[in-house]
Order: C-alpha cells, then structure tokens, then sequence
C-alpha cells in the first residue's frame, strides 16, 4: 500500500472528466498525475480513500501519446511509478500493455482496440495526418486529452468535436460553423456561426483544473538598445551585411533584424545585473549566435554553465551559481526545475504557446519558492515590438505580414 497523493483540484478534476474530455490545467499543475488517477478510477480503483489499492483486475491496455522530448526523459516512466504501471514488461505489477510515445508515431496504433490513450500536449489540430490518426483511434478505445493551452479559435477545438461525434467530418463542421472569404489565391476564415451551440459543445469537454498557486509570478520587462543605423540600412537596401548578399524573402529579413536587436551589448549588459541578483538562472534564447554570446560572457568565478537545445542535452547544475542556457524550440516543455526561482527571455519567442510552457518550467506546484520572477528583455526595435504586441495579444508572430507591412511603409 501506497499513498496516493492528490490535491482537491485534481480529485474535483477527475469527477467532472469522462470520456473524450479535454483536461485543462496551468503548466505545473498536474495533469499528468490527474489523467492516471481517472484510469485507475475506470478501471476499478477508489481515489476517495488516500491510501492506494492495487486494481483486483489488470485494466485495460494504456497508451500515452505525448511530444518526443517527454517521451525521452521518461517523464511520464515516472508519473507511472506509483500506479504500480511500466512501460517495461517486468516491472509493471499488471498483465497489461503500457506504451509512452510521440505524437510522430501515432500512426503506429490506428488499428488499437479497446484500450486507454492518453493524448498528452493536444497536437490535434488542422486536418493533418496526426488528426486523421487521432480520429482513427478514438473510434474504438475509451481516450482523453490534456492541455495548458486550450484552442482560442473554433478551428482548433474542430478535430475533438469531430472525435466526440457532434459532425461527421471537417466539410460537415465548416458547413454549419465556417463562412469563408477569399484573399487573392487564398481563402480564409472570416467569421463563425452558431457560436451558441459551439459553446455548448466546448463546455461539455473542457474539464478546467482551477487552484490557486502558492506562488506569485513576477514579470518585468528589460527594455534594452540596437542599432538603429544598422537596422534602417537593412530594412532600406534589403541586403545582408554579414553575408553580402541580397535578402531573399521575408524569413531572412526577420531573422536579420532580429539579429540587430539581440546582439546589442546593452542585451548583455541587462543579463549580467539581472544574473548579480539571482544567482540561478534559466536563460531562454533562440539563435545559435546568441548561444555563443551567452556562452563566452563573463558571469563570475565558479559559475557552471550548462546547456539543453539541439546540440547538447545537459542535467541541470546543482553549484551554488549556475547559468542554464534553453533553447525554445528543444527545451520549452518536458522538463521541471524546483532549483531556482528566475528565468531570463533573453529574446523573445513567436509563440505564445511556447511562452507558456517555458515560463511553466519552474511554475510547479511541488517548488519551495513563493515568488518567481520572469525577465523579457527586448528592446524598442520595429521587429521586437510587433513580436511583443502578438504575444500580449496571446497569438502567433507571422513573419509575412510583418515583411509586408514594411516593404509598404
């Protein structure tokens, strides 16, 4: 006999969940820990009593569809532990099959029966090859979702609509919901109807974990010099000045102006006063160059540096003062940190999402710190602003229209 610890916000969680529901939790707040509970509770088990019981029953075949990266540091290896479950056959107290894998293998299982999936991470969005997997399985197993960032257009909630058999097919959801307009070659959105019975629907699968966290987030912005020269000549020639060569579309331009606004020694001069503070910190960056920068900057004797992006996959230091350099798109999720208190943007992300998770990374509810605190350093550059105002506006920074609204100024 174990303990089977849970909080009142996960036990109120798992009451209201059922089949084909979207658990909605904050980064940090245990959804993981929440969606086995209700398979322990399906298949047979009393989370009513603190004390946990081993099922009389194996249950049921458990599939855990998550992102490579959890898949790799065996996060979910762990959250199996104390529900006597494992991936590998001879540890796992029951008869019964547990897979952990990526959303890129999901095809592997379309032909699965009567099982659990778990859908860690909600990828299902679009009418892509993974939805059409997706929906695929759910036609024959008992399945939930999980989130910390749930669709904040109708679009995005269409395949789980879909999946829970309120249409038939994405052609049946856009002929009652979606009126489209054309932009020249392209059609989009440009408005929905039936709002009403959306709302319904939304609300019928959205299990939300609402708690109050021990911590209170502490956000400030470092707002920081570029080249203003350099940027204007950029954007006036079109031409790269570290390639000398012509910029070839609105990609290259962004990356280059970007590079005017995160290499300015100002960007620096904020990290290492920021890093006199706190002595612990996680630096969030997005380019190799700033890698290099981060790197070769003088932080202090007995300073460990270490690093989690595509080239190397290093453990958190344990010294008295350490700098934790993190890739975007390697280390915005699977990963937790109950260490340190702060975490540096030294650029920003174009996604919102992204965001989210990154600053959820030391968001935990196990961390013994009650105030955490979160730098974003940009500055007043066209490019920075645009990218702040998309993410305050909790959307997607589209390099086109930026391009576009420049070239026409």
């Amino acid at each position: 006999m174990s303990w089977l610890e849970l909080y009142d916000h996960q036990r109120q969680a798992i009451d209201k969940m059922k089949n084909g529901c979207i658990l909605c939790g904050g980064v940090g707040s245990g959804k993981s820990k929440t969606a086995l509970a209700y398979y322990y509770k399906l298949n047979g088990g009393d989370i009513d009593s603190k004390r946990y019981s081993p099922l009389r029953a194996a249950p049921c075949d458990l599939y855990i569809i998550t992102t490579a990266l959890k898949r790799d540091k065996l996060e979910w290896n762990a959250e199996l532990v104390p529900f006597l479950l494992s991936v590998h056959e001879e540890d796992n107290y029951y008869k019964n099959k547990v897979v952990v894998d990526s959303w890129n293998n999901i095809g592997k299982y379309v032909d699965v029966q009567g099982a659990f999936f778990i859908f860690d991470e909600q990828r299902v969005v679009g009418y892509g090859a993974w939805t059409h997997s997706f929906l695929k399985i759910v036609k024959n197993n008992r399945w939930i979702l999980l989130t910390a960032t749930p669709g904040d257009k109708w679009i995005d909630y269409m395949p789980v609509f879909i999946a829970n058999g309120f249409y038939k097919n994405k052609t049946d959801f856009e002929h009652q919901h979606v009126v489209y307009s054309w932009n020249r070659k392209f059609k989009q959105i440009d408005r929905y109807t039936g709002i009403g019975q959306l709302i319904r629907q939304r609300r019928y699968i959205l299990v939300n974990m609402e708690f109050e966290r021990t911590t209170t987030s502490h956000h400030e912005d470092i707002i920081t010099e570029y080249d203003k020269t350099l940027y204007k000549q950029i954007t006036r020639t079109r031409w790269d000045p570290w390639k000398n060569e012509p910029i070839i579309n609105a990609s290259e331009y962004c990356q280059l102006v970007r590079k005017v606004s995160n290499t300015d020694e100002s960007r620096q001069v904020a990290l290492l006063q920021i890093f006199e503070k706190h002595p612990k910190l996680i630096i969030f960056y997005n380019f190799d160059y700033e890698l290099d920068i981060l790197k070769n900057l003088y932080y202090g004797e007995d300073v460990e540096i270490a690093e989690w992006n595509g080239h190397k996959h290093q453990d958190i230091p344990r010294s008295k003062s350490w700098i934790y350099l993190v890739n975007y798109n390697a280390g915005a999720e699977g990963w937790n940190c109950i260490l340190t208190d702060t975490i540096v943007f030294y650029s920003q992300t174009y996604s919102y999402r992204t965001l989210v998770q990154a600053e959820g990374r030391i968001n935990r509810i196990n961390t013994p710190f009650t105030d955490l605190y979160y730098y974003h350093i940009r500055c007043r550059s066209p490019i920075d602003i645009a990218i702040h105002r998309a993410l305050c506006e909790k959307k997607e920074f589209n390099e086109g229209r930026f391009y576009k609204q420049t070239t026409e100024k």
